[in-house]
């Protein structure tokens, strides 16, 4: 705390026992050590009471910046979820303008036979409805897999798997 060599308090105590002398020396120095302790004890307690604050602002600190983190966090994951319901809002558009121009596709190509990859048209749905008014076929003489050549059609072309046309690769 204070820089004061033995010499100089060597010098301080003849001094105090010059004037004080030596009935009134013990008290004043025990007076002195007091004081002394008292001052340490409160400049203890200041530093003390500053570590604690300065603690206590740090602690509020980093409270703060995990509230901005977590604040921001939050807001990239409510941003990420917008995003994904974009993505899906724009998938599911794009499905249903595919699913309209479908219809308008079927339309312009010939009626008996379906596009490829429509998918409003099931190949098993249309076969359901086409044996409605026909009687049962023995099971022997089953369906094949969508090889069957096109009634009405005079040239004799047959369909493919997918339900497009044979000519069409």
């Amino acid at each position: 705390m204070f820089d004061i060599g033995f010499g100089e308090l060597l010098l301080i105590a003849v001094v105090a026992l010059v004037v004080l002398g030596p009935e009134r020396l013990p008290k004043a120095a025990r007076t002195l050590g007091t004081l002394m302790r008292r001052v340490r004890d409160g400049w203890d307690s200041v530093r003390a009471e500053v570590e604690r604050e300065i603690e206590a602002e740090e602690m509020k600190r980093k409270l703060k910046e995990a509230q901005d983190y977590m604040r921001q966090a939050g807001q990239d994951m409510r941003q990420a979820g917008e995003d994904v319901g974009d993505r899906v809002r724009e998938s599911v558009d794009s499905v249903r303008r595919a699913a309209e121009q479908a219809p308008e596709q079927r339309s312009a190509g010939p009626a008996d036979e379906p596009s490829a990859g429509d998918p409003d048209e099931d190949i098993f749905d249309r076969d359901l409805f086409e044996d409605q008014g026909k009687p049962e076929e023995p099971a022997a003489q089953g369906r094949s897999s969508g090889t069957d050549t096109q009634p009405g059609s005079a040239s004799g072309k047959t369909g493919n798997a997918a339900g497009g046309r044979a000519d069409e690769h």
